[in-house]
């Protein structure tokens, strides 16, 4: 019949439709994904210029530059480490960690390092607690809790938060503990957020500090 004939023209045509749809779709994430894998390549590329540069400095200026990255890391743990009795965090050690690996000489580098350590800690504190309470402390349960602490952090397209993300995972599932895992969880997740923090405002005093003098590190 001419109507059965059309009617079957027009579910393939829409087949026909959701297929071409389904592929541009495919490859608009295909691209994302090779933008997003080129400008990881040039942040890497640039880094290790960076690094290269740093090294061909005479060591009077080497001297200068590291000389004030130890004393503003020093200084940002040592402001994330002292309150922490008052703020009652159990062990103000992790802020004081925390502030020496996010603290930078470059603001916009600090920022960045700031972000994936609070998300890798959020992102391995959350996975860490629940495979603690679903599956109970074990070796294998570790390794499951490191694996998807990894993989939530490539899925959300927070790679460079992965390292972290792991090793908070390891901390709740491997170190011994007391009270109960759901503080201690929370309690590492806060300590990590409040050297980030002060890490940050340690920073950018310093630089404006330094703008202000007109000094070049």
């Amino acid at each position: 019949m001419p109507t059965d004939r059309a009617l079957c023209h027009g579910d393939e045509d829409m087949r026909d439709e959701r297929t071409v749809a389904e592929d541009a779709r495919q490859e608009a994430n295909a691209e994302t994904t090779r933008r997003a894998d080129r400008d990881t390549s040039r942040i890497r590329w640039l880094r290790d210029q960076v690094t290269r540069l740093h090294k061909r400095l005479p060591l009077r200026r080497r001297f200068a530059g590291g000389l004030a990255h130890g004393i503003m890391s020093s200084v940002a743990a040592i402001a994330a480490y002292l309150p922490t009795q008052l703020l009652g965090l159990q062990e103000g050690f992790w802020a004081a960690i925390t502030a020496v690996a996010v603290a930078q000489t470059e603001f916009g580098a600090t920022r960045s390092t700031a972000r994936d350590q609070f998300t890798g800690a959020a992102i391995g504190g959350l996975i860490g607690l629940a495979a603690y309470l679903s599956l109970g402390p074990s070796v294998p349960t570790y390794a499951l809790g490191v694996v998807l602490a990894i993989l939530a952090c490539w899925l959300l397209n927070v790679a460079s938060a992965c390292r972290l993300a792991g090793i908070t995972a390891t901390i709740i599932l491997l170190v011994p503990h007391l009270g109960p895992v759901e503080r201690m969880a929370g309690s590492r997740v806060l300590e990590v957020g409040w050297g980030v923090s002060v890490a940050i405002v340690t920073v950018w005093l310093v630089t404006r500090v330094n703008r202000w003098l007109g000094v070049k590190l």
